[in-house]
């Protein structure tokens, strides 16, 4: 039976409780747009208790967007299992999980929000970036990346940033079409870089032994080849009795 008296929940609880609801909040609408007064409502306490805990709406924003940016972070995390190409399709999966379900948060994380310029948002940016950076090196088996890799997967993971924060304005396009194509994008980056050095062409082709002809990696490859123009068929050499007989040169014996 329950009697309506509410449990009294400790600092750390509620503290954990209000980053909860402040993110959740700041999922669905701009932090500039979610008021204390909203975050003390949905928190079932007053607008005081929720400064008891934090100092003011930005302590409490750069608490939401820290644990945002772990968990936005862990979804580069995958098993060293299968073929590359699948375990960067199951990374962007995770990822627009992560875009599709908080997008005014994610677009606050990326763009700043009402922190823009601080350096502790700076900061968690920077974070969430060079573990994205970390797993697809891991993902690679390389401990020292060359140069051109490095310019490679940095380069991609803010495409990936970039490409979901345009997708957020309107989801104009299928997003498992977007996830596939980010994939597809790495894969093109590396081949690129390969064709200009040595090692990232022995890297790329490391990787593509791995890859099945119905993966990802292999997909590309087939839709690239549709765009080719058709082999077009090498003329046949007429028959010898159809073609004109040579001019007789003057003074030339005849054989």
């Amino acid at each position: 039976m329950t009697t309506g008296v509410r449990r009294r929940m400790g600092v750390e609880e509620r503290k954990q409780q209000l980053i909860g609801v402040a993110l959740e909040l700041f999922s669905h609408r701009s932090p500039d747009e979610v008021s204390i007064d909203e975050i003390a409502a949905a928190a079932g306490i007053s607008r005081p208790l929720v400064y008891h805990y934090f100092p003011g709406k930005q302590s409490l924003y750069e608490a939401a967007l820290r644990r945002a940016a772990d968990e936005l972070a862990a979804r580069f995390v995958e098993p060293p299992q299968g073929p590359l190409g699948a375990r960067l399709l199951r990374v962007m999966g995770r990822f627009f999980d992560f875009v599709d379900g908080h997008g005014p948060g994610f677009a606050a994380l990326m763009r700043g929000g009402p922190a823009v310029g601080s350096s502790t948002t700076n900061a968690m940016i920077d974070e969430v970036r060079q573990a994205a950076y970390e797993q697809i090196l891991a993902h690679l088996e390389v401990d020292e990346p060359p140069a051109r890799l490095e310019l490679v997967v940095r380069s991609w993971v803010s495409l990936a940033e970039s490409t979901a924060l345009l997708w957020l304005d309107g989801r104009r396009v299928p997003r498992e079409e977007l996830e596939l194509q980010l994939v597809h994008d790495f894969a093109a980056l590396a081949a690129v870089s390969a064709a200009y050095d040595e090692e990232m062409a022995g890297i790329m082709l490391r990787i593509l032994a791995g890859e099945p002809a119905d993966g990802p990696f292999g997909d590309l490859i087939g839709r690239l080849a549709t765009l080719l123009p058709a082999p077009q068929e090498a003329p046949q050499e007429a028959p010898q009795e159809l073609l004109p007989a040579a001019p007789r040169v003057p003074g030339q014996r005849l054989a």
